[in-house]
């Protein structure tokens, strides 16, 4: 018998149910679909990403629907457009029996007036991203003022990304009797005051406890160095040959150059973030589900919509600014029954963040060591192995065996079986010949940079400069620019002729070295390191190669400054400005060391 009979489900539902396979209800399914049924309530249900929340509240809401009633009745509220969709769509393939029961889906990036006209014909149902939504009540396209039932799906979310004014006005615009329904994976105060202002005496259904993650994910870091985090994610790719994943960046910047490094490396990989338009974003969704696209890197926002039961990795190249977030990252896999494995690529400074994500999740992280050259090598071929002794043969090979067999027959079995081998598996053995056996071990103290401060001003040294062209103004445009940092984040910028040096905050300073290094500038590969020069009129510091100016304080950072106040000076006249920089560029170089010299 099949158990969603017992939640008090109408038979038109549970033939849809048949359909669509399902035979279990999930703990949030078994919780919230009776309640529901039973009364008109209000309810905050917690559970994580991938627990069939749709279902839990999409089979109540599809009975409770009312067809002989024109108007909408139900409001559903969803962050993105791609999960908009996908409840749509579910809500569509659960009432697939309920003859003349309309959902319709309105989204950003579509036909406003083609939405409109949709509704105009008839919609039961509106499932909506609250800024559409907000849109077509400006524009008068739709009403929502008798609407019976309201459904607030991963309400942390929506906050997060700054709905709250749109939703507590779509909310303002409701009827004050229907029943408000908030589904999320966690609660945050944002969440419990929309729940305070909006809702009466809701009742609370949580799975688990609040915001802990799921059992079936097991939770892996590995501390790198900043420079290595991109090598770092390759080898947890190359260790794990049926990886079908999806790797989380914080910024849609750093989302497009993690996938176009990705794909120049050789892997199945493409981006999914804001910057793509919904045919594109489709695309990429459709041949991420069709497996075409093994490592999907995604930012937070654009993953929302992803709806994958076999995901068996989520790799966290970056943790995101708010912990909470991690919560629907790692529900991304261990869906459906399935285990999955969330990682977490870090560097030392970053490390406590592990601990306060721990406290939050309920959950302890196992430290693993970036696997070696030889551990993925030897993965690789026995993968190849079992690839080869598992496929089928195709019949048509028969008409071009003979030939086949006539070019290799001076070879025996032992060395076909070498050459097949070495066909796929010879890039592996090549590139981590060419490579260090381990990447940089951040945990005991080595490592080619010096510890990044927690906190504080970090100052960097970088190996372009007056010579690239570059004065203290369009350096910092630059760094401003590529790092995608605020006008106050970037200060005491320092241009010398072939380097030049700049201050972030601590927070930026991971940022600064995964990104910079390995960037080029005008055809020249860009290097950032720590530096002990402070800038400014620091005493008793040392400069970039330890040495000290007259009285403990920095020369070369005293004409900086002075340059810096000739540069702000715009009234000056353009000869003037030129001379004065030329005569700095002479004196810069004389007193540049043969060191410096070289690196520049």
């Amino acid at each position: 018998m099949n158990n969603f009979e017992q939640l008090g489900l109408n038979e038109l539902l549970l033939s849809a149910i048949n359909d669509l396979g399902f035979e279990n209800p999930s703990e949030i399914q078994q919780k919230a679909i009776p309640l529901l049924l039973e009364k008109n309530t209000d309810i905050v249900a917690l559970a994580q990403t991938g627990t069939g929340k749709t279902a839990a509240f999409g089979f109540p809401l599809i009975q409770k629907v009312d067809l002989s009633k024109k108007h909408t009745q139900a409001l559903i509220l969803s962050p993105t457009r791609e999960l908009c969709l996908q409840i749509a769509n579910e809500i569509k393939q659960y009432s697939k029996y309920v003859k003349g029961l309309h959902t319709v889906a309105i989204y950003g990036g579509a036909s406003i007036t083609e939405q409109a006209k949709e509704i105009k014909r008839g919609a039961h149902i509106i499932v909506a991203t609250p800024g559409r939504m907000q849109d077509m009540i400006n524009r008068n396209m739709v009403n929502i003022k008798h609407i019976e039932y309201c459904v607030l799906d991963e309400a942390d979310e929506m906050l997060n990304m700054g709905f709250y004014e749109d939703i507590t006005s779509i909310l303002s615009d409701t009827p004050e009797e229907k029943s408000t329904w908030l589904f999320s994976a966690t609660m945050p105060a944002e969440v419990a005051r929309i729940a305070r202002e909006f809702m009466h005496s809701p009742e609370e259904i949580t799975v688990g406890h609040k915001n802990q993650a799921s059992e079936n994910v097991s939770h892996e870091f590995f501390l790198v160095s900043a420079r290595d985090r991109y090598p770092a994610l390759k080898r947890l790719a190359d260790a794990n040959p049926d990886i079908f994943s999806v790797v989380f960046c914080r910024t849609k910047r750093d989302t497009q150059a993690i996938a176009e490094k990705l794909i120049e490396d050789g892997y199945n990989a493409a981006a999914l973030h804001g910057d793509l338009s919904q045919a594109q974003r489709d695309a990429v969704m459709k041949s991420f589900r069709g497996k075409q696209i093994q490592m999907l890197v995604a930012t937070d926002v654009a993953a929302r919509g992803i709806d994958v039961d076999d995901i068996t990795h989520v790799i966290n190249y970056q943790l995101p600014d708010e912990i909470e977030t991690y919560t629907h990252r790692s529900g991304r896999t261990g869906r459906a029954g399935k285990s999955g494995v969330s990682m977490v690529i870090i560097t030392k400074s970053e490390l406590r963040k592990i601990s306060q994500i721990e406290r939050i999740i309920k959950t302890k992280f196992e430290e693993k060591p970036i696997p070696s050259g030889i551990e993925i090598c030897e993965i690789q071929l026995y993968h190849l192995a079992n690839r080869i002794k598992d496929i089928e043969i195709n019949p048509e090979i028969e008409t071009y065996l003979p030939a086949i067999t006539e070019l290799l027959q001076d070879f025996d079995k032992e060395e076909i079986i070498k050459k097949v081998i070495s066909v796929e598996f010879n890039r592996f053995l090549d590139y981590y010949k060419k490579a260090s056996n381990s990447l940089t071990s951040v945990s005991n103290g080595k490592g080619g940079n010096k510890d990044i401060p927690s906190d504080g001003a970090v100052r960097f040294f970088v190996n372009i400069g007056s010579k690239e062209g570059l004065d203290w103004m369009s350096l910092k445009d630059y760094l401003r620019d590529t790092l995608d940092l605020g006008r106050d984040d970037l200060f005491k910028v320092d241009v010398k002729e072939g380097f030049s040096f700049f201050n972030t905050n601590a927070e930026y300073a991971e940022k600064v070295m995964s990104i910079l290094n390995g960037e080029s500038y005008n055809g020249r590969r860009i290097n950032v390191e720590i530096s002990n020069n402070e800038g400014g009129r620091n005493f008793n510091r040392r400069d970039h190669n330890g040495r000290k100016g007259r009285n403990g304080d920095f020369k070369s950072d005293r004409r900086s400054d002075r340059g810096e106040r000739r540069n702000k000076s715009f009234d000056s006249g353009r000869n003037e400005r030129t001379a004065k920089n030329e005569r700095g560029s002479r004196r810069t170089t004389r007193e540049s060391s043969p060191r410096r010299s070289r690196r520049s």
